[in-house]
């Protein structure tokens, strides 16, 4: 079956899309008091506050991007060529909004249902990106750059979390002048994957800008973490991912390959 620019099917993954923003509200609103008062329960109201903020902020995201979908599925049933596009920005943040609310019911024992989000989003994202005939090596790049953009997140939910069980001086203050820093770095890494597969000339300057907002997010509260616990912090991955990344894209390779995709000059 021919799969780029199949409208039909495009329809079909759409309404799989829509069900999935309401299977976000639907799991959420199952996990979300379950979650707080097992942190509670577990001595940790750091992390019960975390919770209760960032659950909420995903499901906004991921009902919203349920509702991008009813958009979607309205451009395939038109034939629109723009319909797969804005079907892969709704299946990103999906995949967000079903990620990381795994992390915190598997720590301390709980179901995480939200897995069935993030597993039905990663299968409509290929699917979008396959329906709008994406080269395959863009698909890879757009692939690791997800992980950049995942982790990037996810440190600016872990400064939330710090920034409670510091002490307040100027060590909780880093975490707290960092913490946008990373979601807007999460956020810019989404946006490179955009215009990388819509072959946008400023991708490579996207791509150093969003390198760039997570080393200033990351890099601030994970060399602060490593000094008050003398052993390595988990907020390095997403500063040490960005800049790998960024090196990569930046040789001769990664430049030609850019180029011949983009058309950056």
């Amino acid at each position: 079956m021919k799969i780029k620019e199949n409208y039909r099917i495009g329809a079909i993954l759409a309404v799989l899309g829509v069900l999935t923003g309401l299977l976000v509200l639907f799991l959420m609103a199952s996990i979300y008091q379950v979650n707080i008062d097992g942190k509670l329960a577990g001595a940790r109201p750091d992390e019960a506050i975390t919770v209760q903020i960032v659950f909420a902020l995903l499901s906004w995201l991921g009902v919203a991007a349920g509702a991008l979908w009813v958009m979607v599925l309205y451009g395939f049933l038109k034939k629109a060529p723009w319909a797969w596009f804005w079907g892969m920005v709704a299946a990103t943040i999906q995949i967000l909004s079903g990620f990381f609310p795994m992390i915190p019911p598997s720590s301390i024992g709980l179901p995480a249902p939200t897995i069935w989000v993030f597993l039905i989003a990663a299968f409509l994202w290929f699917g979008m990106l396959l329906i709008g005939g994406v080269e395959n090596k863009a698909i890879g790049l757009a692939y690791v750059s997800g992980i950049a953009y995942v982790l990037t997140f996810i440190d600016g939910v872990g400064a939330i979390s710090r920034y409670q069980t510091e002490a307040k001086g100027f060590i909780s203050s880093i975490y707290a002048m960092s913490q946008m820093v990373n979601w807007w770095g999460a956020a810019a890494w989404a946006v490179f994957i955009f215009a990388l597969v819509k072959k946008k000339p400023w991708v490579v300057r996207l791509a150093v800008f969003a390198s760039a907002m997570s080393m200033f997010g990351g890099f601030p509260v994970g060399v602060t973490d490593v000094l008050i616990k003398g052993r390595f912090s988990m907020f390095l991955a997403a500063p040490l991912y960005s800049l790998v990344l960024l090196v990569v894209l930046l040789l001769p390779a990664g430049q030609r390959f850019l180029n011949l995709t983009t058309g950056e000059e």
